[in-house]
């Protein structure tokens, strides 16, 4: 980036957005990271930089940021997850084909724009090989939401081959953030249970103890979206979107390990409608052409987020 390139955040409010706006403006300065978000915000999204209220659905707002504040970088967060888009189907596909279909429509007829758009392992679906899911393969989502990001990815494809715009994406696997609670997806378990552990000694599952996951900590999945969008545009082959690995796990396996720090956390198994959406994704993912193109490498396992997560969750209770 140049000393003049400004990033739009559109979705800030969101899991990822929370904290991507944090390490932007941390690393770029407030004022060149600006966010946007449906809802109004307070603290820190709103006080340390540019905040507007704005829905992605309306092109001429966006449209209008981006030339106001002269962006070169747009990351395209706004969406309704896997659960909440099951609940409310048309309203999630228009949300989330409409909001890409703007930007990238924005993106051609300005030009020099670099788009970052998030994709899914809800692309993926019962007939995908569920371990080491590989970068190509059969993809037949059974949810609103992966069908949504399905396609998503293939505009996203279509947009660079046809029209040349700069979009770049990731498969994103469940996410696990202390900034942010959770907003609506079937991995929210794993958010969930640090904050239930700490608050309550115990956790009712929605899914099955031996349901394995794939999973990444924030600050990997964060610097991995950096370092994607930093890429030369020739190291980047995929234009759809690129598998993403960080750590697989069972909310077994979660538990136990959160056992080591808090002895005396139970936890009890309640499936509910999510469970069918996990047994439709995959348990392990092959994120080799990440690593073999732009040099991707996670760098937590399940003990040091564990570890991260308490530590942080605990700090936040205590100053509050």
């Amino acid at each position: 980036m140049t000393n003049n390139d400004n990033v739009l955040i559109l979705g800030s409010g969101g899991q990822i957005g929370t904290d991507l706006v944090y390490k932007l403006r941390t690393d770029l300065g407030g004022d060149r990271v600006i966010a946007a978000d449906l809802k109004d915000q307070e603290g820190y999204l709103k006080e340390s930089g540019p905040f507007y209220t704005l829905d992605v659905l309306d092109a001429q707002s966006v449209a209008d940021i981006i030339r106001a504040h002269k962006v070169k970088r747009v990351y395209l967060l706004a969406a309704l997850l896997s659960a909440t888009a099951e609940q409310k189907m048309k309203s999630a596909w228009k949300l989330n084909m409409e909001g890409l279909f703007n930007v990238l429509d924005i993106a051609r007829e300005l030009g020099g724009l670099r788009v970052f758009w998030p994709s899914s392992i809800a692309v993926f679906g019962p007939t995908t090989p569920r371990v080491n899911t590989p970068q190509y393969t059969v993809m037949e989502p059974t949810t609103v939401y992966g069908i949504s990001k399905l396609s998503g990815e293939l505009w996203c494809e279509y947009y660079f081959k046809k029209f040349g715009v700069d979009v770049r994406s990731i498969r994103y696997p469940g996410l696990i953030s202390y900034k942010a609670l959770p907003g609506g997806g079937t991995t929210d378990y794993a958010v969930d249970i640090y904050h239930q552990a700490l608050d309550k000694g115990s956790y009712n599952c929605f899914l099955k103890e031996d349901t394995a996951l794939p999973m990444m900590y924030m600050p990997d999945a964060i610097r991995a979206t950096l370092e994607l969008m930093e890429a030369p545009s020739d190291d980047v082959k995929i234009r759809s979107s690129y598998n993403l690995a960080g750590i697989s796990f069972t909310p077994e396996q979660i538990a136990a390990e959160i056992k080591k720090h808090i002895p005396e956390f139970a936890i009890s198994y309640e499936p509910d409608f999510r469970q069918a959406i996990a047994d439709s994704w995959p348990q392990s993912i092959d994120d080799s052409r990440a690593q073999q193109d732009w040099g991707w490498n996670p760098q937590y396992d399940m003990e040091s987020m564990t570890k991260d997560m308490l530590m942080h969750l605990k700090e936040a209770r205590q100053s509050a």
